[in-house]
């Protein structure tokens, strides 16, 4: 196998084809239809498909076998794909055999809706941890970046990598966001915090935070149930290399990935200073008390 490209030249060459991506994603937005839904257990938001996702990922498939043929890549529609059976594999690979990964549209159920929350997200794995995480936000003009041990960048899509600013997260109001499965939580949060709930608070009218309110500073911290390598795991890599404290449920560190399964980490806490991290906490250890 050929030299692995180093993280940061893997988002040098993709980045240019992620912004005609998130041009492509904002201009039809408007006149998208949603395709048949995929099979998620009954969360209406990862149910969602549209033409985009399904374009932008036969983008993204197509630079990467023209560039980088020998690396791993997963797509969240991988098994819609007519390219993932060129790709080397899917799974996660050994030390320094990185494994990119795609959302398309992260959020689309946002997407869908008008909403202008909805993200781009692609990461380069290694077998322990994220090396490098971009998350695209075409609407609101603007990406996040990460580089591990680096620390994380914003800027404006017109912005090369090497002209973004570090990213310096200041929460501007006491807000947290329980992603899906975990409403439980909210009874014990409620009296501190502005508390979001995407399964009961969701509205297609009105728009809502979602994960990436933590890198905008509209969120002071977050629990999620599945921390998907695709979206709220590599999210929480931007949060954690921008200086927020990122653990699972029980403030366990987040573990290893290659000690994980179906392309997901625990359910993730994710705080931008330790007074709310240890409410977060609190709350998620009360619930785990309860259901005993």
């Amino acid at each position: 196998m050929s030299t692995t490209p180093t993280p940061r030249l893997i988002l040098e060459t993709l980045l240019p084809h992620l912004k005609v991506a998130a041009a492509y994603a904002h201009q039809i937005q408007r006149s998208l239809t949603a395709l048949p839904d995929k099979q998620s257990g009954g969360n209406f938001f990862a149910a969602a498909l549209t033409d985009a996702d399904l374009a932008i990922q036969n983008l993204v498939e197509v630079v990467l076998l023209g560039t980088f043929p020998e690396i791993r890549f997963y797509g969240e529609e991988y098994e819609q794909s007519r390219n993932t059976k060129y790709f080397r594999s899917i799974e996660l690979g050994p030390q320094d055999d990185y494994l990119v990964t795609l959302d398309p549209i992260d959020g689309t159920r946002f997407y869908l809706d008008g909403h202008s929350n909805y993200q781009i997200i692609f990461s380069i794995l290694n077998a322990d941890d994220f090396e490098a995480v971009l998350a695209i936000s075409p609407a609101q003009n603007i990406y996040y970046y990460a580089l591990r041990g680096s620390g994380a960048k914003r800027g404006t899509l017109e912005m090369n990598l090497e002209d973004c600013t570090p990213l310096r997260i200041t929460p501007s109001n006491k807000t947290v966001l329980l992603g899906w499965g975990m409403s439980d939580l909210a009874p014990a949060l409620k009296e501190q915090y502005k508390v979001i709930d995407v399964a009961t608070d969701y509205s297609t009218d009105i728009q809502i935070l979602n994960l990436n309110g933590i890198l905008s500073g509209d969120l002071m911290g977050a629990v999620i149930k599945s921390g998907n390598f695709i979206d709220g795991a590599a999210l929480a890599f931007i949060a954690k290399e921008a200086g927020c404290i990122v653990t699972t449920l029980d403030g366990c560190s987040v573990p290893p990935l290659h000690t994980c399964k179906d392309y997901k980490l625990p359910s993730l806490i994710v705080a931008t200073e330790s007074a709310v991290h240890q409410h977060l906490l609190k709350a998620a250890f009360s619930q785990s008390d309860r259901s005993k």
